[in-house]
């Protein structure tokens, strides 16, 4: 049957007392009496069946076998040593975590520049930041695998808590030289003729385009459908048409090519954030809530269509 192992603690006082060279002055170090300390010694000496020590003037001086342990636990004590300040910092929240999911409309437009101001004050910061469609948010969110989702149109969800972050409206976006450049606002009416890119009939804000259409007894007509906002106005900008998308997707070519104009009838888009109803929202979380915050309000004008 072998010795008994070393303890972390038995180690911390030998390589106390190898530092300070005295039993007092260690055990002062370490909050101990120093017969403690001395008993702590005399015992690692009886496990360890080796002389650790030698006593000259008072002083305890190191043998080869104490600074052979005290060398193979410096690896040991250096990983003690960060765990120890990884712990602080997450007590401190100077080390954290933020996991975000979002739909393509925020995930494309301010969430990067509102993620980017927040690591530039965040530098110990470590991002999750993924992209799906809604659905898939919400699952993940539920899941509480993530700490925030963010989404337009929502509606309301047992398992979530939701807050609106932004109410604004659809707008319409053309190219720069498109005859709607120079409209005012844009209808249904004002659309006819011209080349249109169209959301796709089953999603929430295809249908509510189509239903504007039909609110007016005004034909709905495209030249080419799609899926998603960006993509709609990725295809305006090279002249395929205008089309009428949230008012979040135009921002990374908003005064590049794209015009957004106000359109009628209002379509409400409303942005929200959401997080798990069964866990409490993170203080990292909701400082860059704040920083979102930030963002929106400093970019009013162009999401209301006002550009």
């Amino acid at each position: 049957m072998g010795c008994p192992r070393l303890t972390l603690r038995q180690l911390e006082i030998l390589r106390a007392v190898m530092r300070f060279e005295t039993t007092m002055a260690a055990a002062r170090h370490l909050g101990m009496s120093q017969p403690a300390v001395s008993n702590a010694i005399r015992q690692m000496e009886l496990q360890s069946g080796l002389a650790l020590f030698e006593r000259v003037n008072n002083r305890l001086f190191p043998t080869e076998a104490a600074r052979l342990v005290q060398e193979e636990s410096d690896p040991l004590f250096a990983m003690y040593a960060a765990l120890d300040k990884r712990l602080k910092d997450l007590r401190e929240d100077k080390v954290s975590r933020l996991h975000i999911l979002s739909t393509p409309p925020l995930g494309h437009g301010v969430l990067p520049l509102a993620l980017q101001r927040f690591t530039r004050h965040h530098p110990r910061l470590r991002s999750f930041f993924h992209v799906r469609e809604l659905d898939d948010v919400i699952k993940a969110v539920e899941a509480g695998t993530t700490d925030l989702g963010f989404g337009l149109g929502m509606s309301p969800h047992p398992a979530l808590q939701m807050e609106p972050l932004f109410e604004g409206r659809m707008v319409c976006v053309c190219p720069h030289d498109h005859p709607l450049a120079r409209v005012e606002v844009v209808t249904p009416a004002d659309l006819a003729g011209h080349g249109f890119v169209a959301l796709e009939a089953g999603t929430r804000m295809g249908a509510a385009v189509r239903r504007a259409f039909a609110d007016l007894h005004q034909p709905f007509t495209f030249t080419v459908e799609v899926r998603y906002c960006e993509t709609a106005c990725v295809l305006a900008a090279a002249g395929l048409g205008a089309s009428v998308v949230d008012p979040f997707s135009p921002s990374g070519l908003a005064g590049g090519g794209l015009m957004v104009k106000p359109f009628e009838p209002v379509i409400p888009s409303v942005a929200y954030v959401f997080w798990s109803a069964r866990r409490q929202i993170s203080p990292t979380a909701r400082r860059f809530l704040q920083e979102i915050r930030d963002v929106l309000a400093q970019t009013t004008a162009v999401l209301r269509g006002q550009h």
